[in-house]
């Protein structure tokens, strides 16, 4: 899992960030590092940064491309990753299946037995966005019971809602063992 200092205590944590192509995972990478305005291209591959937050355990951050060709390589991405971030456009409510499909398959993956997982519900601005208590039973969150997780509204553009995603985040990091899942 992460680095781990001599008295046994994380020194940093690796999460992978996945979700269908278009669903904000770049934005929402940069906006997360504190960049105001980010001009993205779809990923292919994977973009990589270090986040460091007060209060928080350091973090690599992966975001992994998330166009249909690519999709078959987040396998590759998934060793020793400490929290699993899935981002969905709550807007693309004809992409919900497939998405619902991709994250069930992600976390069928040996790696990711029992890591936690955030579900960053991206786009909650725009005014047709999905509420949360759908988004969370249409993906049918409530059925990985091995996975600790967390469902959180949040926009790239706006920043809203970052805040409670990396406190989100501090939380699952800390949860490894036990959870409360929402």
């Amino acid at each position: 899992m992460g680095s781990v200092n001599s008295r046994g205590h994380k020194a940093e944590a690796r999460v992978v960030m996945i979700g269908l192509d278009l669903a904000g995972k770049t934005t929402l990478l940069y906006k997360l590092k504190g960049d105001q305005r980010v001009e993205t291209l779809p990923t292919v591959g994977f973009n990589v940064e270090p986040l460091e937050a007060p209060g928080h355990v350091p973090l690599t951050l992966w975001d992994v491309g998330g166009q249909s060709q690519l999709r078959a390589s987040w396998k590759d991405y998934l060793e020793g990753t400490d929290v699993l971030i899935f981002v969905l456009d709550s807007t693309d409510e004809a992409r919900l299946p497939e998405a619902e499909a991709e994250l069930t398959e992600a976390l069928a993956d040996p790696h990711l037995a029992s890591v936690p997982l955030l579900v960053l519900a991206n786009k909650q601005e725009a005014p047709h966005a999905l509420p949360l208590p759908e988004i969370r039973d249409r993906l049918g969150l409530q059925r990985f019971q091995g996975h600790c997780w967390e469902l959180q509204g949040c926009s790239a553009l706006t920043g809203e809602g970052l805040p409670e995603a990396l406190e989100s985040l501090r939380r699952l990091l800390k949860s490894s063992n036990h959870c409360n899942s929402r």
